[in-house]
């Protein structure tokens, strides 16, 4: 269930909109640690919490991962749009921070979430549903012995 109270009130305005003077800039112990790219980006898996679903994938800048970090929503940086984003501001999807954490070199995090409705802009609960690919699967070797 998400939290009765949100961290940060809801509001109309889109994200991108809202003024963010006076708020603090992401911890400098983490911005150091982040790997980006040549755009300023880490890649964000975005995974349910119970259920470990992977969701959907999206971007961070720091700007974006210090407002997930404060506000108990994921807040996306859009490559196309070139603007922030909070996931469920227009759709009622909403996903509510359970974790971040960033991997072992730096470049990718992973948001756990209570994901509210569909993850996927297309309607369906994750992006990867019934877009499988055809692959040849494997069987890890028993060891010998066994």
């Amino acid at each position: 269930m998400p939290p009765s109270t949100p961290a940060q009130p809801e509001s109309d305005t889109p994200v991108a909109q809202r003024p963010d003077e006076g708020r603090p800039a992401l911890d400098p112990a983490i911005a150091d640690a982040l790997k980006k790219d040549a755009a300023g980006l880490v890649a964000a898996i975005v995974q349910q919490y119970d259920t470990l679903e992977v969701l959907m994938l999206g971007w961070m800048d720091e700007e974006a991962l210090r407002r997930t970090l404060s506000s108990g929503r994921v807040t996306f940086y859009s490559r196309s749009r070139a603007e922030y984003w909070r996931k469920g501001d227009t759709s009622g999807h909403r996903q509510w921070v359970r974790g971040v954490a960033l991997d072992c070199d730096g470049d990718a995090l992973l948001v756990t979430v209570d994901q509210e409705g569909a993850a996927c802009h297309t309607g369906t609960r994750t992006c990867f549903d019934g877009r499988a690919l055809p692959a040849v699967t494997a069987d890890r070797p028993h060891p010998e012995g066994s």
